[in-house]
């Protein structure tokens, strides 16, 4: 009892540290309480953060606070718009596209699959083989309900998507015009003496914002290079596959490793065991390992590293927590926690205190 105590003492008799505390368990309860009814809101603060940097090289340039706001804004929706009216309608060509040759896929992979038996006698046989085909056909009539029950679904997504498209554009436009205002009177609920939370946020904000950035750019390249390559070699779904390829950076480790299979299936399906689909997986392989031997410490040099087991732990908790959106930010959340631990005060005591 006396180790607890003596801890309690030694790490929240600063009222910082108790204030720090404070605001981080408040935070952590309303996103985990109240997170799909502020979801807009939380959003459209995160977008506004990450355009904080260009209204402030903006404002060093000398553009009132107002004009570099609007031409960020401006910028943003014009971004926002060739994602929705340039990209979306492709990927959805490209979805029913594969949507529409499945069936052809799936009766080619099970012909394949019935030939493991032939010409692997003492690895497969025909039971297993049949079992596979078995379960394979549960999983694709599991997947088929699925689908149905997100057509029932999916004019409660639609509308939710407008509102979002209405309601987040505006949010983000306040959020970047008002800043100063906001903050302002959130500093009224909080104590004059707040070094500890401002070099937490000072350590979170160089850090986050130089992740965000340099995973933006990581994306760019990476889709870029891939629809490049993909497109060179004449696979299909070259643009479904590349965006895949692209997002598949958010997530270190797990992303790349998920990624690689409808890439290897789709190449198969289309060339078999040919000297193309050898080409298009080396040079697949090759784009990931560029990017992970090179780009990645090129792009993330000044970012405090995170051990892999730590990224790992942080997709998993984080994901579990909050979905989606959990695994998206875990890099980030799992950074504010890294620059909590740099930042607390560490309290020296004798080594042989608790010896007696």
């Amino acid at each position: 009892m006396r180790l607890i105590t003596d801890w309690f003492k030694r790490n929240f008799s600063d009222p910082q540290i108790v204030f720090l505390t404070l605001v981080l368990l408040l935070g952590f309860a309303i996103v985990l309480t109240m997170g799909n009814m502020l979801a807009p809101v939380l959003a459209s603060a995160v977008i506004a953060y990450l355009l904080e940097g260009l209204v402030v090289i903006l404002e060093d340039r000398g553009v009132p606070r107002l004009l570099a706001s609007t031409l960020v804004f401006i910028a943003f929706v014009l971004f926002l718009s060739a994602v929705l009216f340039g990209l979306l309608p492709m990927l959805s060509r490209q979805v029913t596209q594969l949507a529409q040759n499945l069936p052809n896929m799936i009766a080619e992979g099970q012909r394949a699959l019935m030939t493991l038996p032939e010409r692997y006698p003492e690895v497969f046989s025909p039971q297993q083989a049949q079992e596979i085909l078995d379960s394979v056909h549960r999983e694709i009539a599991n997947f088929g309900q699925d689908v149905v029950s997100i057509s029932v679904s999916s004019v409660v997504g639609v509308l939710t998507l407008i509102v979002y498209l209405v309601l987040m554009p505006m949010l983000v436009f306040f959020f970047l015009k008002d800043k100063e205002m906001i903050l302002g009177w959130l500093s009224h609920f909080m104590p004059g003496e707040r070094g500890l939370a401002n070099r937490v946020w000072f350590e979170v904000d160089k850090q986050i914002a130089n992740y965000v950035r340099g995973k933006f750019w990581e994306i760019v390249i990476v889709w870029a290079a891939s629809f490049l390559t993909f497109s060179f070699f004449g696979l299909q779904y070259a643009m479904l596959l590349a965006v895949l390829v692209g997002l598949s950076v958010v997530i270190p480790y797990v992303g790349a490793t998920v990624v690689t299979i409808p890439v290897v299936i789709v190449a198969w399906f289309q060339w078999g065991w040919g000297p193309d689909f050898v080409w298009v997986t080396v040079a697949y392989l090759v784009i990931q390992a560029l990017d992970g031997n090179l780009l990645v410490p090129l792009l993330f040099g000044e970012v405090v590293s995170l051990h892999p087991v730590a990224i790992i732990v942080a997709i998993l908790v984080f994901g579990g927590l909050w979905g989606f959106w959990g695994v998206f930010f875990a890099i980030p959340l799992a950074t504010l926690v890294n620059a909590i631990l740099r930042a607390w005060p560490k309290h020296k005591h004798p080594a042989n205190e608790y010896a007696r």
